[in-house]
């Protein structure tokens, strides 16, 4: 049922419009956004649908093409941080409009009606993909003229004040300002982005999305964590941002950070600014037109991800590690970790084998049977109908 249906399904009217925003796949650059630092994600084809309309009854009410057929209903007063409405799925869209009204904007009782593409848990940036469609259609109801950027903070403050998420602004940025065949070179402590041509189907290659179907949550606390080491060794390191830190001072950094944390705050800040660097090196590669020799890139990050800043989990190493087994040119964990999925770039011709690779390692392990997607850089949030 699409949002449209399930806005006339609900509400009993047609809505004011649609409009919809991507998930996103993060090519590399993960767990550096909330240090300031570098991040190349793409918008993938799998969207979220916001259909929305006003309803002059004085409450605001959501549903879910993905939630049965419940209703939601919450009076303007009670949309507020820590409140029963910051609860659950509603917490997304309605912390976009709680993020609206705290920039002085009144929005007034509306119907929004959602359906999404998006896998949840997979890493793919689903919640963003909501918000940004929901802060888009609010925006454009009400003649805001935001443009994509704005939109984008608006959907974190959404996340990271509201629902209690404290992610960086990547996976909304992404989501709001990505352009199709590009992936979106984003400067977070400069805020500055750049659209990087990103042709895989032109090199002879493919980008797969491997699914764990492991749960995947940033609200468990882990996420906070890392973010809270990063804070502090940015501290001991007197820098505002971690990501402040220059690659070539990395050794002298890590000679600083000294008591009974040392050896965990070292190993978080080495991740951090040799990711960032990775991120560089990938986008000149990139720019050169030299898509395949990004491959190794991609395992070194995962290996970061995996032994420095310990966010991977048995059944994303098992997918990295078969996948280039299989003859991947590179492969690694996607998304905050602990869960969700892989990406692995492949040549067009091995992409099938690498796929038959990783069913039959997981079969094997008795994991459930992952998913597996080839996804192409689409266009960022946008009014469908």
């Amino acid at each position: 049922m699409s949002a449209t249906e399930t806005f006339r399904a609900r509400f009993g009217a047609d809505p004011a419009g649609v409009w919809s925003a991507p998930g996103r796949v993060n090519l590399i650059g993960e767990h550096t956004d909330y240090t300031g630092g570098l991040v190349l994600p793409f918008a993938i084809a799998a969207r979220a649908q916001a259909a929305i309309g006003p309803n002059g009854s004085g409450i605001f009410r959501v549903t879910s093409a993905q939630r049965g057929n419940d209703v939601i209903s919450v009076a303007a007063q009670d949309i507020r941080p820590g409140a029963p409405a910051a609860k659950g799925w509603p917490a997304y869209p309605l912390g976009v409009v709680w993020a609206l009204a705290d920039r002085g904007i009144d929005v007034p009782p509306l119907d929004i009606a959602l359906d999404s593409a998006v896998p949840a848990g997979a890493g793919l940036s689903s919640s963003a993909a909501v918000e940004c469609a929901v802060a888009l259609a609010i925006s454009d109801q009400l003649g805001s003229g935001f443009d994509r950027p704005t939109l984008a903070r608006i959907a974190q403050h959404a996340e990271n004040d509201f629902v209690g998420v404290p992610c960086g602004l990547m996976d909304q940025m992404a989501s709001a300002a990505s352009t199709e065949g590009h992936a979106l070179f984003f400067d977070i402590g400069a805020g500055t982005t750049e659209h990087i041509p990103f042709d895989t189907a032109a090199a002879g290659l493919r980008m797969l999305v491997i699914d764990t179907r492991a749960h995947h949550s940033l609200a468990d606390g882990e996420y906070a964590k890392r973010r809270a080491d990063c804070e502090f060794a940015a501290e001991q390191l007197g820098v505002e941002l971690l990501s402040q830190v220059p690659f070539a001072g990395l050794d002298e950094a890590l000679g600083q950070l000294n008591g009974p944390r040392a050896a965990v705050l070292r190993r978080r800040v080495r991740h951090v600014i040799t990711e960032n660097e990775r991120v560089r090196e990938t986008v000149a590669l990139l720019r050169a037109e030299r898509i395949a020799a990004v491959g190794p890139l991609l395992s070194a990050s995962h290996a970061s991800l995996r032994d420095d800043y310990e966010v991977s989990c048995a059944e994303l190493d098992l997918a990295a590690e078969t996948a280039e087994q299989a003859g991947a040119l590179g492969a690694r964990m996607v998304g905050g970790g602990f869960g969700g999925s892989v990406i692995a770039l492949t040549s067009s011709d091995r992409a099938g084998a690498v796929e038959s690779s990783v069913m039959g390692a997981f079969s094997r392990a008795g994991y459930p049977r992952p998913v597996v997607r080839s996804v192409t850089p689409a266009a960022g949030a946008r009014h469908d109908a």
